[in-house]
């Protein structure tokens, strides 16, 4: 009889320890929550952040005692800002050539920028203007910094002011601040054309005396504006020399409407720090 009883504890002890080490399995999956309160639903793992460009993190299980979130992803380097814009042709532009002074085109400019995540650069339009500060002309080349710039697509549009103003125009360079190309002479380009851009400017990137539709606050149709080419083409695809200046080609149709001779009022904008 000792030894059945003895038997009989031993089996005992054995179920018991069985059925608490099933609870504790349980208990440990990331799946349903055992019946016993020691084990119950633990806490959902915080979900893992998501990367401005990486992958998201995962989320972690709930488990017995709560399992821990999944770490985030690595965000990427997020933003236009982030990828180094330093340059681009503005993608939205003015019926006339009316922007408000250089105040206003600097402002459009500055914009656009914060808009794809660059806003915390000082942002400027390359506009030249007859009186200035003082009543003294200011060159465009003299508002943008040293440089170097580059678009939205991470590539070098120069790596500093002589560089800058010895190139020529380029559709697949000179971008908008979303990375588009601008409507141009290029082949497949989008219509109307939009590649003459506003600046006032001769080709070494000072002020046109006459050209700037009355420091860029007037409507008048009588007046002019100096423009350049983003694309550096002319009519049918033209790579002749005297269109391919990106930033004085020849005046634009008037002050009025900036659309005729293919323009939108658009501006270049520049990082000047």
């Amino acid at each position: 009889m000792n030894h059945l009883h003895s038997f009989g504890v031993l089996l005992g002890l054995g179920l018991t320890l069985a059925a608490v080490g099933c609870g504790e399995d349980q208990g440990g999956s990331g799946g349903a929550s055992s019946s016993s309160s020691s084990s119950s639903t633990g806490s959902t793992g915080g979900a893992g952040g998501t990367g401005g460009a990486g992958g998201t993190g995962g989320v972690g299980g709930a488990g017995g005692t709560g399992g821990v979130g999944g770490a985030g992803g690595g965000g990427g380097a997020g933003g236009s800002e982030a990828k180094g814009l330093s340059f681009f042709v503005s993608s939205t532009g003015s019926t006339t050539a009316n922007l408000g002074g250089l105040a206003g085109a600097d402002k459009r400019c500055q914009d656009l920028a914060a808009a794809v995540g660059a806003g915390a650069k000082t942002w400027r339009a390359y506009l030249s203007v007859e009186k200035g500060p003082n009543d003294q002309p200011v060159h465009a080349k003299d508002r943008i910094g040293t440089g170097p710039w580059y678009n939205a697509k991470g590539e070098m549009v120069a790596a500093n002011l002589t560089e800058l103003h010895a190139r020529y125009g380029d559709h697949k360079v000179f971008l908008d601040e979303k990375g588009e190309m601008v409507p141009g002479q290029w082949e497949g380009s989008p219509t109307p054309n939009q590649h003459d851009v506003l600046t006032g400017t001769a080709r070494d990137g000072t002020l046109v005396p006459g050209q700037t539709c009355a420091d860029w606050t007037s409507e008048d149709a009588t007046m002019t504006a100096q423009v350049g080419h983003s694309d550096g083409l002319g009519p049918n695809m033209s790579d002749a020399e005297m269109y391919r200046p990106w930033n004085s080609v020849h005046v634009n149709g008037n002050c009025s409407d900036t659309a005729p001779k293919g323009g939108n009022g658009r501006v270049y904008c520049f990082a000047a720090d």
